[in-house]
């Protein structure tokens, strides 16, 4: 890509990476590390466009979760405009967009949750008037110019994280299915998501990651793949209220975003369903929250309620917790 000087994005630990830097600096490659603690706010991104431009970077690496991805994403793109996230953020910016290509991002996600390197949009948190809000800068230069997708570094994960992750992951190829938006190409996607996150997502939390055993192989495949899925379904068929309800909840709580999604899924299809029902029998709704309860319970006869339920199941056992 032509880089020769690399802006490091981790998460809140940045020695977890110190094996990747020693390998990019053997390389011939400079770095200089930017940590992000959490999920990445707009003066967060300024405080790194600044770093970046200190240190000469002409190339940024996010390897982590989705926030991780989604601050080097927002990074190499406003370092390339030499503007504001407020110029560009939707909702409480100015939305403008963005017009100059960013400077080369490559995408290493080490949670299954958001499929952040494969969609064109960075979510920050900022300040407004009626109170913290969560939005998105967008623009199609935002895709990371590579996405390395390696099931082996979920590894490690603790059991809430993947809980909160899957959740967030199962939730993105499920309201892209739901939604009017949906297309042939997204319908494959996730259906292959919904039945590998149905199979697996409950066995990771109960038997980890870690090892290498073709049963835990599986796992991490199974739970790498639906998340790859998702950010695609979600790029292309757009989400639903899990996600309209977890932006809001995201910036006023703090609450991680994928058990956000966990606590809302089961009832928003529920919630769904019940509201097609009454506006037409035929809905065609209907017979999808039946193809997903099919999916998610093996049972190809399933009702269309049995999805909802499922899913509030799933919630329960995978330890997420309730809204209150």
């Amino acid at each position: 890509l032509g880089v020769t000087t690399v802006l490091l994005v981790t998460g809140a630990n940045p020695a977890r990476a110190d094996h990747l830097r020693a390998a990019l600096a053997e390389a011939g490659l400079a770095t200089h590390v930017c940590a992000v603690p959490g999920e990445p706010s707009v003066e967060l991104v300024r405080r790194g466009v600044a770093e970046l431009r200190e240190a000469g970077c002409d190339g940024v690496l996010g390897v982590g979760g989705g926030s991780t991805i989604d601050a080097a994403k927002a990074l190499a793109a406003l370092a390339a405009s030499g503007t504001d996230p407020l110029d560009h953020l939707e909702v409480v910016g100015a939305g403008r967009p963005l017009t100059t290509p960013s400077l080369p991002c490559v995408a290493v996600p080490t949670t299954a949750g958001t499929g952040s390197e494969v969609t064109k949009n960075s979510v920050l948190s900022a300040d407004a008037t009626t109170g913290p809000v969560k939005a998105s800068l967008r623009s199609p230069y935002m895709l990371p110019r590579v996405a390395i997708v390696d099931p082996d570094l979920l590894a490690g994960l603790p059991t809430p994280v993947i809980a909160a992750t899957g959740s967030d992951a199962l939730a993105q190829v499920i309201e892209p299915y739901l939604s009017s938006r949906a297309t042939p190409i997204t319908d494959a996607l996730a259906r292959e998501g919904i039945a590998r996150s149905a199979r697996s997502l409950q066995d990771a939390c109960d038997h980890g990651l870690a090892g290498d055993d073709d049963a835990t192989r599986r796992r991490r495949d199974d739970l790498a793949v639906t998340s790859l899925f998702g950010g695609l379904c979600l790029a292309n068929s757009g989400l639903g209220s899990v996600h309209g309800f977890a932006g809001v909840f995201g910036a006023r709580y703090d609450a991680p975003h994928g058990a956000v999604c966990g606590a809302l899924l089961a009832a928003s299809v529920g919630v769904n369903l019940a509201a097609a029902r009454r506006r037409d029998p035929a809905h065609p709704l209907i017979g999808r929250v039946r193809e997903v309860a099919a999916l998610l319970t093996g049972n190809a006869d399933a009702a269309p309620e049995e999805a909802s339920a499922w899913l509030a199941s799933l919630r329960t056992s995978l330890r997420v917790p309730t809204l209150s």
